[in-house]
């Protein structure tokens, strides 16, 4: 949301717009693109799709009377992109839980992804044959 409280605000607000909404490019883009590779390759490999609506709010925000029509348009913008890219990643890991459902190894400044939770240990042999084989 844009907020602007003091000028130095408005001036560098203005001098990164323009690469801020240059991304709407390539988001959509990739989107396009991973969604062909999910409605083509999950059902192949039956792999439970994922619920789109479930991940990306475009419209809820711009019913806001107290925003003005820039501020509502930031809102969709931001609610696309952030909620696109949630949706990959699920997308991402259902498929990395499909082809490689093993943990990565323990190292202290490695953020362990959410969905890796509940695959084979690293380097455990056996967990990843009774999970996998």
């Amino acid at each position: 949301m844009l907020y602007i409280k003091n000028p130095l605000s408005l001036i560098s607000g203005l001098i990164v717009l323009p690469l801020i909404t240059s991304l709407i490019i390539p988001l959509i883009i990739s989107d396009i693109w991973v969604e062909i590779y999910h409605r083509i390759c999950f059902p192949l490999y039956h792999i439970p799709c994922v619920r789109r609506k479930s991940y990306i709010q475009i419209m809820d925000r711009s019913r806001l009377p107290y925003l003005s029509w820039l501020q509502k348009l930031y809102c969709m913008y931001c609610g696309y992109g952030n909620g696109v890219i949630r949706y990959w990643s699920q997308i991402a890991g259902r498929t990395e839980h499909y082809w490689c459902g093993i943990q990565h190894k323990k190292i202290v400044s490695f953020v362990e992804q959410e969905h890796q939770k509940d695959f084979s240990k690293y380097d455990d042999e056996e967990d990843f044959k009774k999970k996998y084989l």
